[in-house]
């Protein structure tokens, strides 16, 4: 009887101890990781494909903005913008989102929808797991490959106002700053006064190709009040006089420079119904992606509405823009719409080279990956099959013996 006491207790303590094992490899999954480093210096390029005419390409392409200003409003849902609540306290945000040159997008943020985590994946292109909400209390460096990094070691003069979490993770990469606070949620005046005093100094300037800035304001009275109290609506107003304020002086400046530049509205997180964030639900994790750029198409006519992306596409997206490798660890997808302005060629160019970023990132991380087949479509835009593949034969992979029985010049879209 004992035998069997004793039996049965060590076999509820193994399976408490292999539930705990499954929770805890579900709760804190393994990250996706390149196996390369960041190095200290802008790394080598991918190289071009080789298939179609020749070109003159032996480095990154040229940067697509002059100037990129990122305004990240912490805790704006896409409701606060694309909703009632913009046309009525939004007016000039609004206006570009429905007739200016822009693109709009509901970002999907993933859980947890704290800052910290947000803020790396915006940068990064990964996705940061549930342990980054104990860090968030006292953010490390951020070690990884990032946007910011490649910024600074491209010789990027980048300025930052706002939240201090950003200085936490990227020490020494500003020029210029100015850190606040989150920690005082009963203040969203100050809070945010003390990144908009900078603004007209910092915008008269020319000596600076990045702008962040974080407001804490909006995220501090959802916390007090929820997302239905009236100093929400004034918040927002006072957002989007910032906006145009940013907008209108890269406009007069892009009359004296001829080279347009890029203003990014953003969300970290978004703001549950009782007022805070961290969770999944749909108003934690939707928030609003605005690209503003001369650059752009103006497309009048009928309301389009907001695409679907992911926060983790921003990083590829403003790699792409201004000239630099797309972080090593991104999960994210170039944002299409920036570069269907562009030729061709240039187009096929940006999506090779986060095509290629991708694949890299898959091959390390898929123990089953085939080198072989496993990307016949991308190899064909490169330049055809594996020389083992004989261009007649058929290729490992189900469904590939068309590609790889007809010539690269005839996938190569032209100039």
């Amino acid at each position: 009887m004992r035998l069997g006491s004793g039996a049965f207790a060590a076999s509820c303590v193994a399976i408490e101890v292999i539930g705990f094992a499954i929770f805890i490899r579900g709760f804190f999954p393994a990250p996706v990781r390149s196996s390369a480093r960041p190095e200290h210096g802008v790394e080598t390029p991918a190289p071009e494909p080789v298939a179609g005419a020749s070109s003159n390409w032996t480095k990154l392409p040229s940067p697509l903005f002059s100037k990129v200003v990122i305004m990240l409003i912490d805790a704006l849902r896409d409701d606060f913008v694309f909703g009632s609540e913009g046309v009525k306290y939004m007016p000039y945000t609004t206006y570009l989102v429905e007739k200016g040159a822009s693109h709009s997008f509901v970002a999907e943020a993933k859980p947890p929808t704290v800052t910290m985590p947000r803020i790396k994946a915006l940068m990064t292109g990964s996705l940061p797991g549930f342990v980054d909400v104990i860090r968030n209390l006292n953010s490390p460096v951020l070690l990884e490959d990032n946007v910011i990094r490649q910024a600074k070691a491209a010789g990027k003069r980048m300025i930052f106002y706002g939240d201090e979490t950003w200085l936490k993770l990227f020490p020494k990469h500003f020029v210029e700053y100015d850190g606040t606070t989150s920690f005082f949620v009963s203040d969203y005046i100050e809070v945010d006064n003390n990144v908009t005093r900078h603004l007209d100094k910092v915008l008269k300037r020319g000596d600076w190709d990045v702008l962040i800035l974080h407001y804490l304001g909006l995220d501090h009275i959802g916390h007090i009040s929820g997302p239905n109290s009236p100093l929400i609506g004034h918040k927002l107003n006072e957002m989007d006089s910032i906006l145009m304020k940013i907008h209108t002086s890269l406009l007069s400046k892009e009359r004296e420079t001829l080279s347009p530049s890029l203003l990014v509205l953003c969300g970290d997180h978004g703001m549950s119904e009782s007022g805070s964030h961290g969770a999944s639900s749909t108003e934690e994790v939707s928030t609003p992606l605005i690209l503003i750029s001369s650059a752009f198409e103006r497309k009048p006519g009928a309301i389009r509405h907001p695409k679907h992306v992911q926060q983790t596409d921003l990083a590829a997206t403003l790699a792409i823009g201004l000239g630099l490798p797309i972080p090593k660890d991104s999960v994210g997808s170039l944002l299409f719409p920036v570069i269907e302005g562009k030729p061709m060629r240039e187009q096929l160019r940006f999506l090779h080279l986060n095509t290629l970023q991708l694949s890299k990132l898959l091959q390390e991380n898929v123990p089953s990956y085939e080198k072989e087949c496993s990307l016949s479509q991308l190899r064909v835009v490169r330049g055809g099959c594996p020389p083992s593949s004989g261009h007649s034969g058929p290729c490992s992979e189900p469904g590939s013996q068309q590609l790889c029985g007809r010539r690269a010049s005839d996938l190569v879209l032209p100039c």
